[in-house]
């Protein structure tokens, strides 16, 4: 195999994203210049209309049926110490369609259809200096994209953007759910109370069966897009980037996507929308990309390390993680993540990884090391082939640098680097995905949503559930038997909640020594979960309030209700099985009365497609569902149907 590592080449990549849509985007046509354009889904519900105005500039609107989502909202970008969009003109417009389908390597469910109408607006500057410039809009029946390119031209070899101006002008005051940071606490505000620096995804109600999220794909080789307020007109919200961008033509920005949904269970459901924004697999060997649970290795020891290995051998879990201090103070630019160095704040040792590696390969257990960014930004060419031979399974970044062009470039180049070494990644702290686990799959899950580990309430992981997540996956670091924890809610909300929220990795025990964790009846649940699933269905659901969502892998379904600060019934109908199947469905609940020290009782009741559940859901609490065809279930749990 090639080893030699990989560079993300911006010219590179926007050439062959304009060659393939040129080859694969067909039937296509061109049209004179027109003042406006439609741009249709395939299902005729959304409609973009873009073009020029006298007064707008290059204009962007939205509608959702009769609805308005956006208003004509002006777009551009300050290129070359010049505002680009109101003095444009448009010369030419070709439109294409595709549909095709295609298979993720970790995902939600096991097809993504990628089906969209577009159109390609040729925009040029006539008075000197020359710009051509190409405005692409996609309409997906969940959402309208839209991205900038500039082809090569003899004019403009290089581009300087200091601004982009893409608004998004709604017609209302309307509710949004805002964060200022990776891990920051969600906010519903009206429009008008919005600040600058809000992170995106920004999810807004436009009215009671219309919801709205403004978000970004494709983001590789470009400063990140953050939301601020726009002076320019009421309710509108404008594109804030974190530092300026240089880029050599062709070029291309990353995608600006308004998604469209009846809830906000609706936009969680088609999150497929960011993955599709992104090139295909750049992995031509995905078999050694392996989903799976992981319990943190705690002590630093190799006796810690043994135990942790048996213990996932025992419990059905894929991977033990090391964490910061196997090679030395994390923060300290001197320590060497090529040795085995304990720092002695956390550990006194001994750590024999080497030999903890060996044993986990013998039970089939991979082992994942964290290396923090100085580390990795100073060591990073020579870790990936020592890791690859030390038998290292994967990493997982810590405290990344983000926001800026460098850093972005620097983050998807050294996950493509790792790809060439078979090594997965875990990319912790305050960066949020884009998509670019559909192109490098070994980009396994981020963390940046203020996982177990940091306590948070059962609103806090609602608001993230229907709004960070859209974004794509999201490393939680549940914690099992960990007080901190369990004085919010009860072990039945953790099982639930692990259902609830997608990660390929599932850290389902931060703080937790294999010693402490009680074998009680419930981890026969944890032992089959599986993390990635054939299909997903959010069947209810409140930002912030509860959710409840039922996910596929094979025959067999899993339903999470989670729930936070208000009780409630949920009225749960099975509609979703298979017809003319009888399924035993096992359920975990909290129960003060259990003897069980976890107090998760658990019952089992036979079910079809036309049975209803009544879930009783009390505060900050939470239930979990096991469905599978009567035939098997005894076997996989060995449960008797009452």
């Amino acid at each position: 195999m090639n080893h030699s590592p990989p560079v993300i080449n911006m010219q590179l990549r926007s050439a062959a994203i304009l060659a393939s849509l040129l080859l694969t985007a067909l039937p296509a046509r061109q049209q004179a210049a027109a003042e406006t354009v439609s741009v249709i889904a395939p299902a005729g519900n959304l409609r973009a209309a873009v073009g020029v105005d006298d007064k707008l500039g290059l204009f962007i609107s939205v509608t959702a049926g009769n609805t308005t989502i956006l208003a004509p909202s002006p777009l551009g970008l300050e290129l070359n110490g010049q505002q680009i969009g109101p003095d444009l003109a448009v010369s030419a417009v070709t439109h294409s369609q595709s549909d095709q389908t295609w298979r993720p390597v970790c995902h939600e469910r096991a097809e993504i259809r990628d089906h969209y109408h577009q159109a390609v607006l040729t925009l040029e500057r006539q008075q000197p200096p020359h710009l051509q410039m190409q405005l692409v809009v996609r309409a997906y029946d969940t959402g309208i994209a839209f991205q900038y390119r500039f082809p090569q031209q003899p004019h403009l070899q290089e581009l300087h953007i200091t601004t982009e101006s893409s608004e998004f002008r709604f017609t209302g005051n309307h509710t949004a759910w805002a964060a200022y940071s990776g891990q920051g606490t969600y906010q519903d505000v009206p429009i008008s109370e919005l600040r600058p620096g809000c992170e995106r995804p920004l999810v807004i109600q436009i009215n009671e069966t219309t919801f709205a999220a403004i978000a970004e794909a494709a983001l590789v080789d470009y400063a990140r897009m953050r939301l601020a307020p726009a002076e320019t007109a009421p309710n509108a919200i404008v594109s804030q980037l974190h530092g300026d961008v240089t880029l050599t033509t062709p070029a291309a920005t990353p995608w600006r996507v308004v998604m469209v949904g009846n809830s906000p269970g609706e936009l969680l459901e088609n999150n497929d929308i960011i993955l599709n924004l992104n090139p295909a697999c750049a992995i031509a060997d995905t078999s050694w990309i392996r989903p799976g649970k992981v319990i943190r290795e705690v002590t630093l020891t190799t006796a810690g390390g043994l135990a942790c290995v048996d213990f996932a051998a025992k419990h059905g879990l894929q991977y033990v993680e090391f964490d910061a201090g196997w090679y030395g103070p994390e923060g300290d630019p001197n320590s060497d993540a090529t040795t085995v160095t304990l720092d002695p704040q956390r550990s006194a040792g001994p750590l024999d990884l080497h030999a903890v590696i060996a044993y986990a390969k013998q039970r089939n257990i991979g082992v994942i090391l964290y290396v923090n960014r100085r580390a990795l930004e100073q060591q990073l060419d020579q870790l990936l082939p020592l890791y690859r031979d030390w038998g290292v399974a994967g990493i997982k970044f810590g405290f990344v640098q983000v926001g800026s062009q460098q850093w972005t470039r620097w983050l998807h180049d050294a996950i493509a680097k790792c790809a060439q070494y078979q090594l997965m990644v875990d990319v912790h702290d305050e960066y949020r995905p884009t998509g670019f686990s559909r192109t490098y799959p070994n980009l396994m899950t981020v963390e940046g949503i203020g996982g177990d580990e940091s306590q948070p309430t059962h609103a806090h992981t609602l608001h993230n559930l229907f709004t960070r997540m859209i974004a794509g996956p999201a490393d939680n670091t549940f914690c099992w038997t960990d007080p901190r924890v369990t004085r919010n809610g009860t072990h039945a909300a953790q099982l639930a909640k692990a259902i609830c929220i997608f990660s390929p990795w599932q850290f389902l025990f931060w703080y937790d020594r294999p010693a402490a964790v009680p074998e009680t009846d419930e981890l026969a649940l944890i032992q089959q979960l599986p993390t990635v699933w054939d299909d997903t269905h959010v069947l209810h659901g409140e930002i912030g309030e509860y959710a409840v969502i039922a996910r596929r892998r094979g025959q067999t379904w899993y339903v999470g209700a989670f729930n936070a600060e208000t009780e409630r019934e949920c009225r749960l109908t099975l509609d979703f099985l298979e017809p003319d199947t009888t399924y035993l469905a096992t359920l975990y609940q909290h129960d003060p009365d259990s003897s069980s020290p976890t107090k998760v009782g658990i019952r089992t009741q036979a079910v079809t497609h036309a049975t209803i559940i009544d879930l009783q859901l009390p505060t900050n609490d939470g239930a979990s569902i096991h469905i599978t065809p009567v035939e098997s279930a005894a076997a996989s749990l060995g449960l008797t149907p009452k």
